[in-house]
């Protein structure tokens, strides 16, 4: 299957690419602003969730910002500031299993996820970003993969703000794959509209979707194993949730009076 190119005659795609990572954007900072309007969000969070905030909504503003410079034409500042993307993508890595350990370990799961499933799911959910974020940046000279390889990287971060829209709640003990599934609506737009372009979905599409479920499969297959078990267990031993059922749902917050 030979896939065709986003190039200097095609500045359409360019920037069907920067409308899509901006809207998914969108999404993101509208998850998070309305969990901070309605009071669920707050500045007494420790102080790794907040290092960890900075930095994921840093990368939200690098990525629109590489989408913007791209679909501008603007390839010099494109490059340059790809270097300081890869740095920050592994800030990523560093500081979101990080707070992931930090959140399991102090309590604060959401009581909508099962504890020992959120500790495995977000660490492979950044696995799957890094597949597709590294294989964007091996790519780089073949600009249709490139580009549609980094707004795939885009959606496997969709979760925490698709998250804090859809009524998770309601949506246990399947909320993980529900957020995920959603975000699904990104890659399957792309290949309509390549579809209806350029006759044919690019497959750089495919390996998003393709990710996506993985991920969902991994996370739910290993933390439901012993393995997953073993996990729990060594990151909350000698602490409060010590020999605790990792695959209990916490209590849900106690209603306000």
């Amino acid at each position: 299957m030979t896939d065709l190119a986003i190039d200097s005659s095609r500045p359409d795609d360019r920037k069907f690419v920067r409308n899509l990572i901006v809207t998914m954007a969108l999404v993101i900072v509208a998850g998070f602003a309305t969990q901070f309007a309605m009071g669920r969000s707050s500045f007494s969070s420790p102080l790794i969730v907040h290092i960890h905030a900075v930095a994921f909504m840093g990368w939200v503003a690098i990525t629109v910002t590489q989408a913007w410079l791209a679909a501008s034409g603007q390839m010099a500042h494109h490059r340059k500031l790809g270097w300081i993307a890869v740095i920050w993508a592994i800030s990523l890595f560093i500081l979101g299993p990080a707070v992931t350990v930090a959140t399991v370990q102090s309590g604060r799961t959401p009581f909508f996820f099962q504890p020992q499933h959120f500790l495995i799911a977000n660490p492979v959910t950044l696995i799957g970003f890094a597949a597709l974020f590294w294989a964007a940046i091996a790519m780089r000279r073949r600009a249709d993969w490139h580009a549609r390889l980094h707004a795939g990287a885009f959606v496997m971060l969709l979760g925490p703000g698709f998250g804090r829209l859809l009524p998770m709640p309601f949506l246990s003990p399947y909320a993980f794959e529900t957020a995920g599934l959603v975000a699904l609506i990104f890659p399957i737009i792309g290949m309509l509209r390549d579809w209806r372009v350029h006759g044919r979905p690019h497959s750089a599409w495919l390996w998003t979707i393709a990710a996506v479920v993985a991920v969902m499969l991994v996370s739910r297959l290993v933390a439901f194993s012993p393995a997953g078990e073993a996990i729990y267990d060594a990151v909350t031993a000698g602490g409060a949730l010590s020999g605790t059922d990792g695959l209990a749902f916490p209590p849900p917050p106690p209603m306000p009076i």
